[in-house]
């Protein structure tokens, strides 16, 4: 590959200073065509709003905001039927644009450009671009929400095992589990409703750096493109990219979520435990066991979060020493935006079809609840209604379980006789609280794991999302 092969300035729209040409290895690396064109339809809605602004303050005639409106609706035409041809030597989405309108219009499409620079339109193309991103991101996320809170409803009565430390704890139900991944998701909701609302404040006319000397109206072009307000400091504005760090600080913690969710999955279906079963459209097998079913789907999941840690890792490091205003290191910024949008969208969209299509196995994950002395606590709590101090409670209830480890056997094997030998306090009614369904619906208290609550916060939970 030559590295000394010029082309030439006059291509560009800024040569005029320089007296002699880029170095075509140069252009190559500084150019971002080949993944800000992402950008176009927002850039062409952006010079839009800006040229209608311009017209209005007598800055362009209405002949050349004809000109240049029907030139810039025929560039996104192009673009939309594959036909518009991008060059590296335009460097990016803006300069490609621009010199193909002009290309179109003639003189007006070089007026375009008055009053503005590609700092602060690239700020408020990228804005444009993640709010329409957030808004498809957060339609995902509902979607696998409703899903998850209907299967949640569906199985408010199914029992399985609760965990602390991957070990047996106490019995819950498996509604009651699902929607704890929902509260989870409505956290991971609320905050890309909070960086939406963040990111809305537009960039245009703070140009370079310092603002434009030319009558602009940054108030109307905020209002055309959908911004809540202008931008306050011209400085800040061509240089923040808070909000592309907050998205991907949002997305990373989304995806940590799903991982989470993700890992169950991927231990419920195995064979050690065989709680649910996933559509075979989700999974896969193995090229060499014939027996495998493989859920591909949560894995590769599961691996995409550290993929989305690494893309907010390097939005961070990218902003952390830059000095105000602009520097051209912030074009190394949409790359990781672009894939962390695309990323989570996916991630979302799989769980959101796979989820509701879940099977659990209702007898395993019973009798897995059955395992692992699960209504220890359960014990432990009656005998302290019955006037034990609890610290003496939990001790006849520890010698209780090790009696039963001793002989193999569970609780529930235990006659009374068995278990007034370690407290006269026990009577037959004990054995209301030794049973699954009776652990699980003494938890009957909001955010409880009883069957009647478990209902009553999915039907809330449903009627929150479908109404947002």
């Amino acid at each position: 590959m030559s590295t000394s092969d010029d082309t030439d300035n006059t291509s560009t729209l800024w040569g005029g200073r320089f007296s002699e040409a880029t170095d075509a290895f140069v252009q190559r690396f500084t150019a971002s065509e080949g993944f800000d064109r992402q950008l176009a339809q927002e850039d062409i809605e952006g010079s839009m709003a800006h040229a209608t602004m311009l017209a209005a303050a007598g800055i362009l005639s209405d002949h050349e905001l004809t000109a240049i409106t029907e030139g810039l609706a025929s560039i996104q035409n192009e673009i939309e039927q594959g036909s518009f041809e991008w060059r590296v030597d335009r460097e990016d989405v803006h300069m490609n644009i621009e010199a193909r309108l002009t290309e179109l219009v003639g003189d007006a499409g070089k007026k375009l450009h008055t009053g503005r620079s590609r700092n602060d339109q690239v700020a408020t193309d990228i804005k444009l671009w993640l709010r329409r991103a957030i808004e498809s991101i957060s339609k995902e996320l509902t979607r696998l929400q409703l899903g998850i809170v209907k299967l949640a409803e569906a199985h408010a009565h199914t029992v399985m095992p609760g965990f602390t430390h991957l070990q047996v704890a106490q019995p819950i139900t498996f509604g009651h589990h699902l929607l704890a991944w929902n509260e989870m998701l409505e956290r991971d909701w609320g905050r890309l409703q909070d960086c939406r609302y963040r990111l809305n404040q537009c960039p245009l006319g703070a140009a370079a750096l310092a603002g434009t000397t030319f009558p602009i109206d940054r108030a109307m072009t905020s209002d055309a493109l959908g911004f809540d307000a202008p931008t306050r400091n011209s400085l800040d504005s061509v240089s923040d990219r808070d909000f592309a760090i907050e998205f991907c600080a949002a997305a990373a913690i989304t995806t940590t979520h799903l991982s989470r969710m993700a890992e169950e999955l991927v231990i419920w279906t195995s064979a050690q435990f065989g709680f649910i079963d996933i559509p075979d459209r989700f999974c896969t097998g193995s090229s060499i066991m014939p027996q495998k079913k493989n859920p591909d789907v949560p894995e590769l999941v599961r691996g995409k979060s550290g993929r989305m840690n690494g893309h907010l890792i390097t939005l961070l490091t990218l902003m952390k020493s830059q000095p105000l205003a602009y520097n051209k290191d912030n074009q190394e910024d949409k790359e990781p935006l672009f894939d962390a949008v695309t990323t989570l969208f996916d991630c979302l969209r799989a769980f959101a079809d796979m989820v509701p299509a879940l099977e659990p196995d209702q007898e395993r994950m019973r009798a897995a609840a059955l395992q692992g002395f699960s209504t220890a606590t359960d014990l432990a709590d009656y005998l302290v209604r019955k006037g034990l101090p609890f610290r003496d409670a939990h001790e006849v209830v520890g010698k209780v379980v090790g009696h039963c480890v001793s002989k193999d056997i569970t609780l529930e094997d235990l006659s009374l006789d068995d278990l007034q030998e370690f407290s006269d306090a026990i009577g037959d009614d004990v054995f209301s609280v030794l049973t699954l369904e009776g652990s699980v619906a003494a938890r009957n208290h909001l955010g409880g794991t009883a069957p009647d609550q478990v209902t009553a916060a999915a039907k809330a939970a449903l009627e929150s999302v479908s109404n947002r």
